[in-house]
């Protein structure tokens, strides 16, 4: 299978390796699976399947957005574009509040699938380092009474 457990979630190299890349390869989407991935190999075999197909088809946007799918399931894509020969993807949280209160992941490459992966790598690491910033305190139920002690 394409996933590859050797990768320990090197963020900034896999964004830097997508940058730099001029064609999508099944290589560099193992290691997009392998390190920006971490719920896939969890997955059912139907859904490793079918992006696996995706991949040896060649079909690199659908497998992106698959991926962007099945890994960050609250992320939506907001916004692509094609400006001066380059792809602007935009992914986001709500994307029906404005941007400047949204938490965004925007990239750019001359390749879409690579914009797509970009701004996915880019998210999940966002999602990785804000787990502890969103997450709400756990208040344990207390076995006493309850009481108003406000004087009437």
């Amino acid at each position: 299978m394409l996933f590859n457990p050797k990768h320990d979630g090197d963020f900034d190299g896999l964004e830097a390796k997508l940058r730099r890349a001029e064609e999508v390869t099944s290589e560099l989407m193992s290691d997009v699976m392998a390190i920006g991935c971490g719920r896939f190999h969890a997955l059912g075999a139907a859904t490793k399947v079918k992006v696996s197909r995706l991949i040896e088809a060649g079909a690199w946007t659908d497998a992106a957005l698959a991926l962007l799918v099945l890994e960050l399931p609250r992320w939506k894509l907001r916004r692509i574009m094609q400006d001066d020969g380059e792809w602007l993807c935009t992914l986001s949280k709500q994307p029906g509040v404005p941007l400047e209160y949204d938490e965004v992941s925007e990239a750019s490459h001359e390749i879409l699938p690579l914009a797509i992966l970009v701004a996915f790598v880019q998210a999940r690491q966002l999602a990785t380092t804000n787990v502890a910033v969103n997450s709400v305190p756990q208040v344990k139920p207390s076995l006493g009474h309850a009481m108003c002690c406000d004087n009437f």
